[in-house]
């Protein structure tokens, strides 16, 4: 989801949907890392 074209700016809810993704893929990740851990653990 890289922009190679920088004079062509995307419109400023489009950027903040775009960092709301990533940190809730991220959150998704670590909650996955994070039950597969507890789920290894028991």
């Amino acid at each position: 989801m890289l922009w190679s074209d920088p004079k062509n700016e995307p419109p400023q809810e489009l950027r903040d949907a775009q960092s709301m993704m990533r940190r809730a893929g991220i959150l998704l990740a670590l909650a996955v890392v994070l039950a597969m851990i507890v789920l290894g653990l028991h």
